[in-house]
């Protein structure tokens, strides 16, 4: 599944991908959303989002995963 979106995201589709997956969005995503019980916690590049959050709701997070 991961290497079929990789595919599509090299030719240039757009997509909406929802995942847990934290390095599959980094290699992928042009932009990072971060959600928290429906809400909008933190939007950027990847590099923004994933490597200086802001939130504390984002923060816990990656350090549970990464």
């Amino acid at each position: 599944m991961l290497a079929v979106v990789q595919d599509l995201a090299s030719t240039g589709t757009t997509m909406i991908v929802v995942t847990h997956e934290v390095g599959f969005a980094r290699e992928v995503a042009d932009l990072v959303v971060f959600l928290d019980e429906g809400r909008v916690l933190e939007q950027g590049t990847p590099a923004e989002v994933l490597d200086h959050p802001t939130h504390p709701r984002t923060r816990e997070f990656l350090s549970r995963v990464l």
